[in-house]
């Protein structure tokens, strides 16, 4: 009886949550880089996030991972946690919040190339390739400085730097189907952001962030960004997100890869002042464009790989 009332409130509530809660969190990271160094501010979310969850699970019976599975998060948590949203941390010091969330939506990009190029489990047909094209196609014109659409290219080293936060997530995505991971997707995230929020907190003392740093300098508006972050994004969202792919189609979940990136160009605009002229409207129409084609063009069947806060659906060789 209890399925018949799911669509009433309980699966509504929980796409909000992936759809609106998840779109938001990236004006809540600009938020809370303006006055902590984001390697630190990442850190800060994602071990108290992953501690949570990790203990959480620890006191429902949940088994610890063992050595192997503690190389394997190890491996993943660098990709995702240190070089995929370390670099969005750090370029949300530069690029506006919208933005930055349609950059990340050339994940599923990245991921086709590495089907079709390294891993071969996609063939390049010309509904693939045209999709590529106009993907990479939105990437430049949000970045040239050539091309004449009045409001301004953003930031090239923050570009460079999403790029290239896309492109470990998607390496993460691959070694994910290989690596021998905990069962349990709740565990098994929980241990990811643990050892990631580890690792920000080792290269941020490379960098050197933690000197100068005054956590009793902190603003209430930049703790409200972290507490919303850890709650609202990590635990609940990825709670929400839980529950959804056990009770509704992968490919109906997935749409919020397409949903996030609008979300956060509105959020942006309307609550963090951020600049929304032709440019971001074209660039992001392209990305959205690339995106939907893409995820919806599936040849083997597909697996979920849970990381952080932000999921992304793969094929299984």
């Amino acid at each position: 009886m209890e399925a018949s009332f799911r669509p009433a409130w309980k699966t509504m509530l929980a796409f909000a949550i992936i759809y609106f809660v998840w779109g938001s969190t990236f004006l809540a990271i600009r938020v809370g880089v303006r006055e902590v160094p984001p390697l630190v501010f990442a850190c800060m979310r994602f071990f108290t996030a992953g501690a949570v969850l990790y203990a959480w699970m620890r006191m429902k019976g949940t088994p610890a991972p063992n050595l192997r599975e503690w190389a394997a998060i190890s491996v993943v948590a660098l990709c995702i946690f240190v070089f995929d949203y370390g670099l969005l941390f750090w370029a949300e010091q530069r690029v506006p919040s919208g933005i930055a969330a349609v950059m990340l939506a050339t994940i599923p990009v990245f991921m086709a190339l590495s089907e079709i190029l390294f891993l071969r489990t996609q063939q390049l047909t010309v509904r693939l390739a045209v999709a590529l094209l106009v993907g990479i196609g939105g990437v430049l014109i949000l970045v040239s400085h050539s091309v004449g659409l009045a409001e301004k290219p953003i930031d090239p080293a923050g570009a460079v730097a999403l790029v290239i936060a896309a492109i470990s997530w998607s390496i993460a995505s691959a070694m994910t189907r290989k690596l021998p991971l905990p069962e349990s997707k709740v565990m098994s995230s929980g241990a990811q952001m643990l050892a990631g929020g580890i690792m920000l907190a080792i290269a941020a003392a490379a960098f050197g962030e933690f000197r100068g740093f005054h956590i009793q300098a902190i603003s209430r508006g930049a703790w409200f960004a972290l507490a919303y972050l850890i709650v609202a994004g990590s635990i609940i969202g990825f709670t929400a997100y839980v529950w959804l792919i056990h009770h509704e189609s992968p490919t109906k979940v997935g749409t919020y890869a397409y949903v996030n990136p609008v979300v956060a160009v509105i959020v942006g605009y309307f609550l963090g002042g951020e600049v929304v002229g032709l440019r971001t409207l074209l660039g992001t129409l392209l990305v959205l464009v690339s995106v939907i084609v893409i995820t919806t063009t599936r040849v083997k069947k597909p697996a979920v790989v849970t990381m952080g806060n932000r999921m992304q659906e793969v094929a299984e060789p």
